[in-house]
Parts: C-alpha cells; structure tokens; sequence
C-alpha cells in the first residue's frame, strides 16, 4: 500500500498487461494509478492525487478526504441498550466504549 497526503493507495498487479495498477481507497470519487516499478506507481499516485485536487479546485469543490473518523452505526435496539449500560457500568461514554471494543477487533 502507498499512501500520499492522507491517501492510502491499493496496489494490484496486471499479469496481463505487465503492470501495477491501483486504486485509491477510502474515498466516493475515483482515482487510479499504474506503474511498472515501485518509483513509477509512488509518481503516479503522486500525480493522480495532484490532478485530482487540482481538479476540484479548478470547480470550486471540496475533494473528497479520506475517513473523518465518524461512523454511522443502526443497531437493534436492545443492543443498543445493553452496549450502554455496559459503557455506563466501565464509566465510560457510548462512544469511547464502541471505539475501544472496534480497536481491539482489528
């Protein structure tokens, strides 16, 4: 994985075609790359995430940014009250509770 100004790029090879080729991840909008060495995919991840900022600048848009960090979670409700009164009971927030249960799963 490459990663460039917050952007992780996934990497994949082309038996095919002779190359490497990605993707980047993590966002709506799509932005590719391909290379046939590791410095030519870091330059082309480079350049796609150039053209692709500068292109949203260029239409007065707000590229797209890798994960904020917030995540919308529907629950049923019963879980939803046991997962509380748990957090509650370890003096915990709802949110620093499922956060920390979440980091320990990966």
């Amino acid at each position: 994985m490459l990663k460039y100004k917050g952007y992780h790029g996934k990497i994949e090879f082309d038996e095919e075609a002779g190359l490497f080729h990605g993707e980047v991840m993590d966002l709506r909008d799509v932005i590719t790359f391909q290379g046939k060495s590791v410095e030519e995919l870091e330059q082309a991840l480079h350049d796609s995430v150039e053209d692709y900022l500068a292109f949203c600048k260029q239409r007065n848009e707000e590229p797209d940014k890798p994960f904020s960090g917030r995540l919308m979670l529907r629950l049923p409700s019963e879980v939803h009250r046991k997962v509380y009164i748990q957090a509650k009971k370890e003096g915990k927030s709802l949110n620093e509770f499922i956060s920390e249960k979440l980091a320990l799963a990966v």
